[in-house]
């Protein structure tokens, strides 16, 4: 039986996922990616895994990265994923900032990131799975409302107790 992958996509979709901005340095230049296909994966060793496209240009530069960093984005920072998934449609980028960090380079005012060093990279279909070994946290000031996707949407958490 062919299952269509666009119903795959819109069914995977369905699945509540936080939004992340993976980055990298590269020759003196910070290069970054809008990624929900983020995760935990082990607490010993501490492993973090980013899903990449293979055609992405991000790829590469994982392969040859001594480090990077995943960047929580916050429910305010739609336009920044907006702009590291290559959507933007305006003139100039949204304001941001990166600032040097242990792993890779850290997303100024982000919710919260983990620096990576490199630990493997694994075949995982049309795209690489990215795993790295954290080295640095950092958790932004409060609040630390994450931006979430949903159903191909952006949204918000609602904290209010029910």
């Amino acid at each position: 039986m062919d299952l269509d992958p666009r119903a795959f996509r819109q069914t995977v979709g369905l699945f509540a996922t936080g939004v992340t901005v993976v980055a990298t340095e590269s020759d003196g230049e910070v290069h970054g990616m809008t990624a929900n296909a983020v995760s935990s994966l082990s607490l010993d060793p501490l492993l973090v895994l980013a899903c990449v496209g293979k055609q992405a240009r991000m790829a590469s530069l994982l392969e040859r990265a001594n480090g990077f960093s995943i960047n929580i984005l916050r429910d305010d920072q739609q336009a920044l994923s907006t702009f590291f998934a290559g959507a933007w449609k305006e003139a100039t980028p949204p304001p941001f900032r990166f600032v040097p960090w242990e792993g890779g380079p850290r997303l100024e005012g982000c919710a919260a990131a983990i620096g990576c060093v490199l630990h493997q990279i694994v075949e995982g279909g049309d795209h690489w799975i990215v795993i790295g070994r954290a080295v640095a946290f950092h958790q932004g000031v409060e609040p630390r409302r994450p931006l979430l996707f949903f159903g191909g949407r952006y949204g918000r958490l609602d904290t209010t107790e029910s």
